[in-house]
Formats: structure tokens, sequence, C-alpha cells
């Protein structure tokens, strides 16, 4: 693995033990401030939903969390490629799969091991907590196990039981076969399809393309003993025998001569060059085993140009991902109170997402994998972070499920169904994605001031080991080694650039320039040396002015106001330059930019025009339409004061420019926010809630965001600094590793320039 994407033992303990231990928390969804709450949540209040439940069990979807509550249920036996850890060790992964519920369906879950190998312990164990969940997703249970585990609960449970190894695997490879033929210009039918691998994966992809028109006599399995035909005795189960055919033969590379179709969840390197080439015209070859495919895209390409590939890996085109399905399918199963998800529902769900990857892909989504994506040979399957996903695949589930008899509570609107979807579903993950993948596309030089920070140094390694580009670290080298050493990674120390006023070359060059900008401002030769070789910002800030770094970021260990004083020696970041500071808010799925929050303390009219403009230009670069509302305490007027006119005024300066974003103002901050309260007046100009707010000045700005940040626990990105030459962003003296390397994907983004 490079180091571009390497994660060390040491950053993977650091994810899971900080903040707190774990990747999951549990908050309270009602009001639980005072006594009167506590005894409508509790005694005596709870009794009453209690009694209604009790005459009619339907109505715990209603009353109760079960309509949106999975349970992911492992004994440990099959931990990712890891074997038989156990049920304590599978606890990890099975957080993981909680929190992808969560972020990309909004499906609350709740991870639960069973300490038990035996089949008849763990299926009393579930069915007896069946009451409790909506759903139950059965993960890491090695197979044959997994099979009479499955096939027994769904027998008796009356809520979905889906065992995502398999059927997740199946669903999302069924999605890309249905693209890869249409492109082939084959039909499933016809095509003679080789499966390597007869685990549980490997078993319901087979049955699922069954069931979708595949011919029992075309579809050939293999496992490590070679084809399962008719008559084998070794290595036999009642799983494999339902696949055996009738055929001369017996080994995969028998199999595959002739083939159309390559399905592999068996291991790395079991499919040669040779084998594809052996291969009919235009072969379709899903190399899925992890983390390395039976044979790469590179190998394949090599000797068949004209074959098209998957893999399980997210660095090659085509990724078979299960986070494409079991979100979507439990979002569709869950909302019609389906008593199953069956294989009419897997179908739909893998028919929606390929029609999804043959459509147009927005440009928030090329913004964010830093490429043009079309429907073609790379690109057959949708990509995990398209918004389309969340109401697009689940009403495709929920119309099967309705169709099929097993919805308790059918909806009756899908398409009003697809709109609550799309309003439900946070997009700050999406933003924060897309700036990932432009910066990794931007490759910066990213100069990080403040390298005595161990926050400083934790971000500087993740931004070039995530593939961001080249960090470079302010600091004295023996100091950056043993702070990296004090958290375990030592081995970062020859990775990094470390650059300081005693190793480079440019010194003088360095403070001839800074000399010129301050000599006329009280500044002599000593002042100019100390600055340049004893401040880490005014040296970061004069490599970024001499191209020695593509950009910067500082401000861990300073008071803001104090490090844009120290940039404006070598930048023009003053107020009267046009600098702005942007601050971005994400809280409860809603983002909303708060100019100006770092550079003015007192803006007039024609300073808050210009934080509009650059707010506006901050939200395109995140991929948000901007929508700027003018606050204050007043709204259109009233009540009057001239310390409002000025809020009043800044729109009339941006009707002079003649700018291509919406605005209004001035308005009180529930006019600009709460839809309800906007249609008290319908005579705004903005179409929907304002996403970028203007403020009167800066120390209504930092009330506003440190607020929200304490009392409602937004998380906060900024103050993003606009209007300079060069890409420069300042963290806060509170700031996270994680924080900073936000900041610095930002700069290396050049959101705002």
């Amino acid at each position: 693995m490079s180091n571009k994407t390497k994660v060390t033992r040491e950053e993977a303990l650091a994810y899971h033990l900080e903040p707190r231990p774990g990747k999951i928390d549990i908050q309270a969804s009602t009001a639980m401030t005072t006594q009167r709450d506590l005894s409508l949540a509790y005694s005596p209040g709870v009794a009453v939903p209690c009694e209604a439940i009790a005459e009619n069990p339907e109505l715990a979807y209603d009353y109760t969390t079960k309509g949106n509550m999975v349970a992911v249920i492992s004994n440990g036996t099959a931990v990712l490629g890891l074997g038989n850890l156990g049920a304590l060790a599978s606890k990890p992964v099975m957080e993981g799969k909680a929190v992808l519920f969560k972020r990309f369906a909004d499906v609350n879950s709740i991870d639960i091991e069973l300490d038990t190998e035996d089949p008849t312990e763990f299926i009393n164990a579930v069915k007896l907590m069946g009451p409790s969940f909506g759903g139950i997703n059965l993960e890491d249970i090695k197979a044959p196990e997994c099979f009479i585990i499955e096939q027994q609960l769904k027998e008796i449970m009356d809520i979905p039981v889906f065992h995502d190894d398999q059927h997740g695997t199946a669903v999302i490879c069924a999605a890309g076969l249905i693209n890869a033929l249409h492109l082939s210009n084959k039909k499933i039918e016809d095509v003679k399809i080789v499966l390597n691998g007869a685990g549980a994966a490997g078993i319901a992809c087979l049955e699922l393309l069954k069931s979708m028109g595949a011919r029992h006599e075309n579809c050939i399995m293999c496992d490590t003993k070679g084809v399962i035909y008719q008559g084998r005795s070794e290595g036999m189960n009642q799983w494999k025998s339902a696949h055996a055919v009738k055929t001369e033969a017996r080994t995969l590379e028998d199999a595959m001569k002739g083939c159309d179709v390559f399905l592999g969840v068996s291991a790395k390197g079991a499919v040669t060059q040779d084998m594809v080439l052996s291969m009919a015209d235009n072969p379709v070859i899903f190399a899925m085993a992890n983390p390395d495919p039976e044979i790469t895209p590179e190998e394949a390409h090599e000797v068949r140009v004209d074959a098209i590939v998957a893999t399980g890996r997210s660095d090659y085109p085509n990724q078979v991902n299960n986070v494409l399905g079991f979100p979507y399918l439990f979002r569709g199963a869950l909302d019609i109170h389906a008593r199953a998800i069956n294989d009419e529902m897997k179908i739909a769900c893998a028919e929606a997402l390929a029609a999804l990857a043959r459509e147009d892909v927005p440009d928030e989504v090329a913004m964010a994998y830093g490429r043009k994506l079309s429907f073609g040979r790379d690109y057959i399957i949708p990509t995990p972070f398209d918004p389309r996903l969340i109401y697009t695949i689940p009403p495709a589930v929920a119309k099967a499920g309705m169709e099929t008899g097993v919805a308790r509570r059918p909806i009756i609107d899908l398409d009003a169904y697809a709109q609550t979807l799309n309003a439900r579903m946070d997009p700050t993950a999406s933003v924060l994605r897309g700036i990932n993948a432009r910066a990794r596309a931007a490759q910066a030089r990213m100069i990080f001031a403040e390298g005595d920070d161990v926050r400083v140094l934790r971000a500087a390694v993740a931004y070039q080991r995530n593939g961001m580009g080249k960090a470079i670290v302010v600091g004295r080298e023996q100091d950056v080694k043993q702070k990296l050493e004090s958290v375990g990674l030592a081995d970062a120390v020859r990775e990094l650039q470390i650059v300081n006023a005693a190793n480079t070359p440019h010194l003088d060059t360095y403070k001839a320039f800074l000399y010129d900008r301050l000599q006329r401002k009280g500044f002599d030769r000593t002042d100019i040396h100390r600055l340049a070789a004893r401040d880490r910002h005014v040296f970061s800030s004069l490599m970024l002015a001499h191209g020695h770094g593509d950009g910067l970021v500082t401000g861990a260990t300073r008071k803001s106001a104090h490090v844009l004083g120290l940039i404006g020696h070598v930048f023009d970041a003053a107020a009267q330059d046009g600098a702005v500071g942007v601050t971005v808010l994400m809280n409860k799925g809603k983002i909303v930019l708060i100019g100006d929050t770092l550079v003015h303390e007192w803006p007039e009219a024609e300073d808050l025009a210009l934080i509009a403009q650059r707010g506006a230009t901050v939200a395109r670069g995140l991929g948000i339409e901007p929508r700027v509302a003018f606050v204050s305490f007043s709204t259109y007027g009233y009540p009057v004061s001239e310390r409002a006119e000025k809020m009043h005024l800044a729109p009339e300066v941006l009707d002079k420019w003649g700018v291509d974003f919406e605005y209004d103002g001035e308005m009180t901050v529930d006019v600009a926010l709460n839809r309800e309260v906007m249609a008290q007046y319908p005579f705004t100009r903005l179409s929907g809630p304002a996403n970028v707010l203007v403020v009167p000045a800066r120390h209504s700005a930092s009330i506003s965001v440190k607020l929200m940040q304490e009392m409602a626990g937004a998380t906060v990105i900024g103050p993003i600094l606009t209007g300079l030459e060069h890409p420069v962003q300042i963290c806060s003296t509170g700031s996270t590793s994680n924080d900073i390397l936000n900041m610095a994907a930002m700069a290396a983004s050049r959101i705002g320039h």
C-alpha cells in the first residue's frame, strides 16, 4: 500500500479512541429538560403508548423507534478478511456498519455481538429480541452457518432479516452486470457465467442472477477444489449441490474458456491473463476479492482491451460496494413496515442502481470525485456519495415490497415519499467529501506553519497519507521527530518535508521582499530579520508568496486576529484590501455560512455587499447555490433603527453590481432560515431559506458562531479567508487535527478564490 493511502495502526486506534471511545452515540430525539418532559417520557405518560401498543401491536411503529431501528448482529466468526476473531473483536466492525446505516440512509442502528458459535443459540437470541427492531442485518458470520441462521430467522420472524455479506454483494454485483451486459449488447439469459468462490457471497450472487433470468445450465460455480459439477462428492454441501451442473470442465481455467462473465469472490491472483484471453468477446470481469482482486484491471486490460472490469476497491473504477445497497434496501423496507426483504425487492434495488448509473451525473458528484463521470465501461455502478441514491433506491424497493405483499403500511404517494427522503439527509458529509476529493485532485504543496504542535503534525501526516499532496511542516526537525514519536507516528518523519529559517537557502530573498513591503511602516532591518527568521507565521507566508508552497494553514496556536496581522505583513489581508472571513456552520443536516467572522470590524453597506459576494463564492465552491440574507434585529425596515440602515442599503449595492445570486434583507434570523416565517413576507426575493448570512459586525458574527458551537454542537469550519492572492486558511486555537486537515483541504481546493 502506498503512503498516499496509508493508514497506520496508531492512526486507526486513535480514530476509535477520540474524542470518545467507539464510533456511535445515542441522543434523545424529544425534549428532556423539564419535569413535565420527564413525566411524558417516562412515568406516568409512557403508560399511554404502552397500553395502545398492547391493544394494537402495529402502533409500535408510530410510538417507538422500531420503524427506524435495525440491529446489526454478528458472532464474529468471519470478520472482514480476518477470520474468526470472536464476538467482542467484531464490535468495531459492527459499530462501523451502524454508522453507515445512519450516514447513508438515516437509519438508526444498534450493534449486537452474540458470544456463541451455535446456530441454534444464535437463532433463539435474535428471535427473542425481535420486538425491539424493524429489521435485522446479519454480518460477518461464517458459512455454512450463515445460511442456516438466515433461513430459519426469515421463517420465524415477521421483520426483514438480511445477511449483507451474501445479499449486499449480490445486489451490487447484479446492478453492475445489468449495465455491463447492456454495454456488451448481451442478454442475461444467453451469457455463460463462471463464479469463483462458493461461499456466502458467491452463492447469493449466482442465486440472484438466476432469479433475474440467468440459466442454470449456463452458470458454472468453482471453489478451491475446482468446478462444482454433477456427481462431485468432495467438499460438497447442500448449498453448493444446488448449483452443480453437467460439464466436462474440472478447473477454473477450463470453465473460463468462452465464458462471457467472470464473477470472483475468492482470492488474489486466482485469475491469470491467459484465462482472460480465453473468454468470449467483450468479456465482463467482476474481480471482487478484497483487499486485492483476482486480477487487477491493468492486468486484464493489458490482454483484453474490450473487457469491462469491476473490483471491490475504491481506487479502481466500478467499485462493487455494499454501501450502495443495504442502507437503501432497509430504508425502503422500514418505510413500508415490511415483513421481509424478498428477491423482488433486491432485484428492484439492483435495477434502480443500474438505471441511476445510466443517467447524467450531477456536477457536485463529478466535483467530489475530481473527474467527469458518464455511463460507460469505467462507470457502470453509481458512486457511494451520489446524493440521488437516497431518493432513488428506497422508493423502488418500497414499490416492489408493496407489489409483492410484504408491506404492512403501503406508501400512497411515492413521489412525495422521494421528496421526504431527499429532505431528511444531512448534506454536510457530501460537502466535506467534495472538498477532500478536490484537494486530492489539486495535489497542492501545503505549508503547515506550526510544526511545534502535535495537532498540526497529525493533520500534516493525514494530508499527505490521504493523497492530497505534499505536506511541508515549518519547525525544527528534532522537535518534529520527538512529537511524532510521542503519538506513534515516528515513521512519518521521513515522509514530511521539514523547513525552517535555519535550513532554507531563501532567507535573504524573503527578508528583502519583506523589507520592501514594511520599510515605510516603521520596520528596520533588525525587525525584518526577527519577523522572517523567528516568526513561523511570517516565514510560512513568505514561503507561499515566493511559490515555495501552494497553500498555507496556520492559527492553531495563536489567536486568529493576531495571526491575520502577521500574515498582513506579507499579503494584502486587511479590510480595505477586500479580504473577508467566512465561517461554515453545519448542524442537524443544515449548512449556513456566516460572514464576516475575521476581518471587518464594523462594515458599511459596500463592505457588506462585498462580504455577501465573497460568501456566495465560498458557497458555490462548496457546491451550494447561494441564497444571501442580510440579517439584523429588524425585518424590512421595522423596527426602525439607524443601526439597521446599512443592512437595508447593502442589497441596493448588490443591485448596482448586478450579481448573479439571490439576496435580500434586512431581516431577522428566523425570517432568513425558517420557511414558514419567511412565508409571512411573500414579496421576499429569496426562493427558500438563506444559506449565507451577512451580519452587521464582526462581534455579532463571533457571538453567533460560538453560540451555535457551544449550545447546539454545530460543526464549525473556518473562518475561511477569502480575497487574498494566495490560499491562506487560519484555524482556531481550539481546532482538532481533523479541523486543521479540513482547513488544509479548503486551502488546497482554493475555496473562496
